[in-house]
């Protein structure tokens, strides 16, 4: 498959688009491989990918249960950060954060990520010294991080309402510049591409239905077409992760399924130039390269596995855009999609062998699964590979939960629907 450049580009439009060849193949499955990659998400691929481009892995399968893209990596606010408090998470997403950064030129594909910043707003006093904390843990983790006060975020923003009206006026804001967004699915097709490229099987519409065992040991799947066989099989179904593994007998995990929405607006001139999140509730919002708006809030506060949500949660987060942008209130919604959450119970994701032999874990990724994409893929491809964690992921283990050691990002206990 040839390398996109711009020669390709004016070479195939002057031919009408009609000589480029499919981005990956349609394989059957083969009745076995080295490695099953169940869940063909953003994660799953990405994992797939390193497994061949830094293991040498490369008989290896990802099935997706829809097509690539009908999940969660289809289904976010696109947001990519790394602004995190405690040092295992900061490390992280910070080794992520830099990987984003060269993600495009790696895999030959543009996947739009635009660095555009991440405003936290603060509006009390008490809130102000939490973000100096955060701020300087992140400066102290070699993230980069800077307060923005009011006279710079009416510059850059002038249609939010600083003080006026709102009832929580804003004093102020914690900055990560080199934050920003990147095009979901550009992803998703970007790694899928480049796995494809590796010898890497992508099935689609194909369903795991159950799990064979040996004894305690998983050796393959049941799908919806047929029996597949084995050596090491990788879960990365995100929402789904509980339904998944209770099919191999694995009924409790610390981990509870939520429905989270997102909306996204018609499209207007340039307003908003970076990504912004509310302190007096919880919205987070930036402008697409389409010019719509995108945002979201908080979780239904149900369990469901649905890709849709109730309207609270929609009246809830359209007052929150209003309250800080009262202009934005003329603009018509043009869509909305709920993506189905994997909460943890200490709001940090979980990246392991087991909980059975032969199978590897990955999930518990709460609000952060989208932009953990290239290092979750990176250290689930290390571990599958050599049955020990990544020093990355070494901290995301199953047992922190019965050990006690858990990694609670905001404090707030075992109370996932918050996180």
């Amino acid at each position: 498959m040839a390398e996109y450049s711009a020669l390709q580009v004016i070479r195939n439009a002057l031919g009408g688009n009609e000589h480029w060849k499919p981005l990956w193949r349609k394989p059957d499955p083969k009745p076995a491989y080295n490695v099953i990659i169940v869940g063909g998400g953003g994660h799953g691929l990405a994992t797939a990918y390193y497994l061949a481009s830094e293991h040498g892995i490369a008989n290896v399968a990802v099935l997706e249960k829809g097509w690539l893209g009908s999940g969660n990596i289809g289904r976010n606010t696109t947001i990519v950060r790394s602004n995190y408090l405690l040092p295992e998470n900061a490390a992280f997403y910070e080794h992520s954060m830099k990987m984003w950064e060269t993600l495009s030129h790696e895999l030959n594909y543009n996947v739009m990520f635009s660095q555009r910043g991440i405003i936290n707003l603060f509006h009390t006093p008490a809130q102000e010294d939490e973000a100096a904390r955060r701020g300087n843990a992140m400066l102290l983790n070699g993230v980069d991080a800077r307060f923005v006060r009011p006279e710079e975020l009416g510059k850059r923003m002038p249609a939010l309402d600083l003080a006026g009206s709102s009832r929580l006026p804003v004093l102020g804001g914690l900055e990560q510049p080199r934050a920003g967004t990147a095009r979901h699915d550009a992803v998703a097709w970007g790694y899928a591409r480049a796995a494809d490229r590796r010898g890497v099987d992508i099935i689609e519409n194909c369903e795991v239905t159950g799990f064979i065992r040996d004894g305690t040991r998983v050796t393959g799947v049941n799908t919806t077409r047929g029996d597949i066989y084995a050596r090491k099989i990788g879960v990365a179904v995100a929402g789904s992760t509980s339904r998944v593994l209770a099919m191999a007998g694995i009924d409790a995990l610390p981990i509870e399924s939520h429905v989270l929405q997102a909306f996204v607006t018609e499209s207007v001139k340039p307003c908003l130039d970076c990504v912004v999140t509310y302190g007096g509730g919880h919205l987070y919002i930036s402008q697409s390269d389409k010019g719509g708006l995108v945002f979201g809030g908080d979780i239904d506060g149900y369990n469901s596995y649905a890709q849709r949500g109730n309207l609270p949660i929609v009246e809830d987060v359209m007052s929150e855009v209003v309250e800080l942008f009262p202009a934005f209130a003329k603009l018509r919604l043009l869509r909305s999609w709920g993506g189905v959450m994997d909460m943890s119970m200490d709001g940090s994701p979980i990246i392991t062998a087991g909980p059975l032999p032969g199978m590897y874990l990955n999930a518990g990724w709460c609000y952060g699964g989208f932009k953990a994409t290239p290092a979750s893929g990176f250290c689930f491809a290390h571990t599958i590979a050599t049955d020990e964690p990544h020093p990355l992921n070494a901290a995301f283990s199953l047992d922190r939960f019965y050990r006690g050691y858990v990694l609670d990002e905001k404090g707030q206990g075992a109370t996932p629907w918050k996180h």
